[in-house]
């Protein structure tokens, strides 16, 4: 595989001039994150981020992130979610494969830590309670107003900086230091001009990165992804991965990623799933629907690529154009020129280039599964059942499968520490986000809406309490 030069090296302590009590490698949501938690409980930490400005995956993303008994979710009277619930749903989706203590030590984690970024760091989540996301039983996606990662992302760094937590940018971490019982004791650095720097600390956490940017291995741990646009951030190169076998971590489920079915194309840009949910088809290029669009957008991104040119049409009409329009991602798709309005069937299957016979059909089906005005229909042959047909005017936006994130990374602890090969846990080092092991099995279908911002945020919470604990439990020994 052709990875970049990631390292470890022995030694005692290492000859730095600066020293933390957290090194933080990584300034996503993840890294972030527990930086916040960490300042809070009066712990030193640095945070490192290979860019110029920290983004990573989070940027990327739509910004929502699941959580139960949060404060906004019982503001909106939602009363019956819990942990359990949600942890119930997590197990669902990934029937039964995702990692039991880390299912349940997230979905308990997640919404204390949402509370806590609002009430002690000032990000004023909103419930997105217009439609279910694919595999939740109750509303409980949270966002910023402003519904996008990039949103999500910037009010993080405005909370680091007014915490007062060093974010040292354009520093590529590529070497581990550990001494000889495996404990961290700093790490080495490049920045931009070829010097290299390195920073002592008591804990480390890894809160850097997937694989999904890493073609070979992406080839090699993906093979069905090896072709597809990945939508993700080229910083996902597996650095941790690559640290982790030098280590000899144990690493889990290597399968598992988020895909999407809705990467518009050529205009590179997410069109929201939403629709999906709501009533809108994936059309392919022979006029017809090949799947139960509900299950899930992870899952559509291989569905998609499997048909002729890899591609889709995704197709509503306009009360649909209407709730898509609520999502930035989709407006700027938009304003791109994504958008195609057809005012007939005839139309839909000239954008389509189908057979207009066939389209017509694919669209009678759907009206057929409407439970009104027919009640005694029969559901689509996929089983899915429509609320209601699609009306002209239509519209459409061609698509492609995207690969996003890895939910495969280092073995961790529910603490997040990293395990070894025979379970136990290294000293202080911690894994969370991207780095580690995600909630979402091992194959594309396990990936709950939202399971990558789940286990960045509530990662990232434990991590720092974790860190925190390591900390002050080696200033009470010194």
């Amino acid at each position: 595989m052709t990875a970049p030069a990631r390292t470890v090296r022995r030694a005692d302590a290492v000859d730095a001039e600066v020293y933390t009590a957290v090194a933080i490698v990584g300034g996503g949501a993840s890294g972030l994150t527990a930086a916040l938690m960490l300042a809070d409980a009066g712990i030193d930490c640095v945070v490192l981020e290979r860019d110029a400005l920290p983004s990573g995956s989070t940027a990327l993303s739509s910004g929502f992130i699941p959580a139960p008994g949060t404060r906004v979710q019982r503001a909106h009277g939602v009363a019956d979610d819990s942990a359990a619930r949600f942890a119930a749903d997590i197990q669902a989706k990934a029937h039964g494969r995702a990692a039991p203590a880390l299912v349940e030590a997230y979905a308990k984690a997640i919404g204390p830590a949402l509370d806590a970024l609002q009430e002690r760091h000032g990000l004023q989540w909103m419930l997105l309670d217009g439609f279910l996301y694919p595999g939740h039983s109750v509303h409980r996606m949270h966002a910023l107003p402003q519904k996008t990662g990039a949103a999500l992302m910037a009010a993080l760094q405005a909370a680091a900086e007014a915490a007062g937590i060093p974010v040292l940018t354009q520093a590529v971490v590529d070497t581990l230091v550990l001494d000889a019982g495996d404990r961290v004791v700093g790490i080495d650095y490049l920045r931009p001009d070829g010097t290299r720097e390195s920073l002592g600390c008591d804990a480390l956490l890894l809160a850097c990165n997937g694989f999904g940017g890493n073609a070979d291995m992406v080839r090699a741990l993906l093979p069905e992804m090896a072709e597809a646009t990945f939508g993700g951030h080229v910083g996902n190169d597996g650095s941790a991965i690559l640290w982790g076998e030098s280590l000899g971590a144990r690493l889990r489920d290597l399968g598992g990623y988020q895909g999407h079915g809705s990467w518009v194309t050529p205009q590179g840009a997410l069109m929201s799933w939403a629709v999906m949910m709501e009533g809108g088809v994936q059309i392919n290029a022979e006029g017809r629907r090949f799947h139960d669009e509900t299950q899930g957008y992870s899952e559509a991104a291989v569905h998609v690529l499997a048909q002729p040119g890899g591609i889709a049409w995704n197709v509503f009409d306009t009360p649909l154009l209407a709730l898509a329009r609520g999502f930035p991602d989709f407006c700027e798709a938009e304003a791109a020129g994504a958008l195609r309005r057809c005012d007939s069937v005839a139309a839909l299957a000239d954008c389509i280039g189908c057979d207009a016979a066939v389209l017509q059909a694919t669209l009678d089906a759907i009206h057929g599964s409407a439970p009104a005005p027919a009640p005694t229909a029969a559901p689509a042959a996929d089983g899915r059942v429509f609320a209601r047909g699609l009306e002209a005017p239509y519209f459409a936006v061609k698509v492609t499968g995207a690969l996003f994130h890895t939910q495969g990374g280092l073995d961790t602890a529910p603490d997040m520490r990293v395990l070894r090969q025979d379970g136990t846990p290294l000293p202080n080092l911690l894994a969370a986000g991207g780095a580690a092991g995600g909630v979402s099995g091992d194959a594309v279908w396990g990936y709950l809406s939202g399971n990558g911002l789940l286990s960045a945020v509530a990662g990232g919470y434990i991590a720092a309490h974790t860190a925190a604990a390591l900390v002050q439990h080696k200033e009470a020994s010194a």
